[in-house]
């Protein structure tokens, strides 16, 4: 446990101390912010400036501000001083509408149908409350007739915000595809490194071939628990700036708790594949070309991921969410939607536990026998053949 943890310790160290490391985690962080929040400053409500002049303009001031309030509209009032002003403004564009002594609007071109609402809603408001009080009722009685509580809405299927669902669902499937692929590709990478230097002869004098494998599992596992904090803190933070944190769908601790687990079990699988496949070869120029069975697969279920965004109950997407690989990534999108069952959670998990379990053996007994070899590109078969070439 001693050797696997201090081969953990230096690959940790190896990357907090490589500037590319924290450069991508920073620019990682930043595009998940600016997904987040770009969207929000293209869909923000448009914002009205309406100009009043006359009588009845401060009782209609009043109550286009409250009515704007409860709709969600931005509209700023103006008073000016007379009807020729309020001409003016809306004529050099400074105004969409004016309203003259509490009865016309004036517009160039037509009044936004949201804004011609808001205005005869906020008119009738105060119009009525005039003439209540002229028949005789008291400002606690007329509040109290006006203030009618709105109907209530409930959605058939008893959901949240589908929108907020496939966001976070997009999202999540984006996370896992750079981190998985980037996370295996580094240990990938460092295998290569390792056994081209021939660094690899003088670490194994101090541990065996299965310990140096799962240090350098366990560093990555930790590294990439790192990013998915700082994405994670990254995400929350720029959703509190937008305002939408009240947006955020029913279930987030069972979506976390999701991306979680497919992270972990999707890097595990990925990596004992990664450095099953680099062991089999002595060059840098030979990791991309080797890697090419697990990038395609990687690839592939994040097309199937993003395909189950917008179908996650179609059949094809509910078989791949259970199987292995797929599972790791898909699985996370079908109950960031909501559309995932318990027991498919469940079997998806198993499976994918199962199968981690046979590509650590397999990649295991790959590296094992490959790492000490350089020379001439080695074959599967071939490398499982042979014997350890350190037990």
């Amino acid at each position: 446990m001693t050797g696997i943890l201090l081969v953990a310790r230096r690959e940790v160290l190896i990357q907090l101390r490589s500037k590319g490391f924290a450069i991508g985690l920073a620019i990682t962080a930043l595009i998940v912010a600016g997904l987040i929040i770009v969207p929000q400053l293209i869909d923000s409500e448009d914002s009205y400036t309406v100009t009043l002049a006359g009588d009845g303009s401060a009782e209609l001031a009043a109550g286009i501000e409250v009515v704007a309030e409860q709709s969600g509209l931005a509209v700023e009032v103006e008073q000016v001083d007379g009807p020729d002003e309020a001409r003016g403004g809306v004529v050099d564009g400074d105004a969409d509408v004016a309203v003259l002594d509490g009865g016309t609007m004036l517009s160039d071109g037509g009044v936004e149908p949201q804004l011609a609402g808001l205005l005869q809603n906020a008119n009738a408001a105060i119009k009525s409350q005039t003439q209540l009080i002229d028949a005789g009722l008291d400002p606690q009685q007329i509040q109290d007739a006006l203030n009618v509580e709105p109907l209530a809405v409930e959605l058939l299927d008893g959901s949240e915000d589908d929108d907020a669902r496939e966001g976070i669902a997009i999202l999540t499937v984006l996370v896992l595809f750079f981190l998985i692929l980037g996370s295996a590709s580094l240990v990938a990478i460092g295998v290569v490194e390792e056994k081209s230097s021939r660094i690899v002869e003088i670490l194994l004098i101090a541990v065996r071939p299965w310990q140096l494998l799962a240090g350098k599992i366990i560093a990555f596992i930790g590294l990439g628990l790192i990013q998915l904090v700082v994405i994670a803190a990254s995400g929350l933070i720029a959703v509190n700036a937008v305002g939408s944190v009240g947006d955020l769908p029913s279930g987030m601790p069972g979506i976390v708790g999701a991306a979680l687990a497919g992270f972990l079990l999707g890097f595990l699988f990925y990596a004992s594949a990664a450095a099953a496949f680099a062991s089999l070869v002595s060059r840098q120029e030979e990791v991309n070309q080797v890697l090419t069975p697990m990038t395609i697969s990687i690839v592939a279920s994040y097309l199937v991921g993003i395909w189950a965004v917008n179908s996650p109950d179609s059949l094809g997407g509910q078989i791949l969410s259970v199987t292995p690989p797929f599972a790791a990534l898909v699985m996370p999108v079908r109950v960031a939607t909501g559309d995932a069952q318990a027991w498919e959670v469940l079997l998806a998990l198993a499976l994918m536990v199962a199968a981690v379990a046979a590509m650590l053996y397999v990649g295991g007994r790959i590296y094992e026998r490959a790492v000490l070899r350089t020379g001439k590109r080695l074959k599967v078969t071939e490398v499982l053949r042979r014997q350890p070439t350190n037990a």
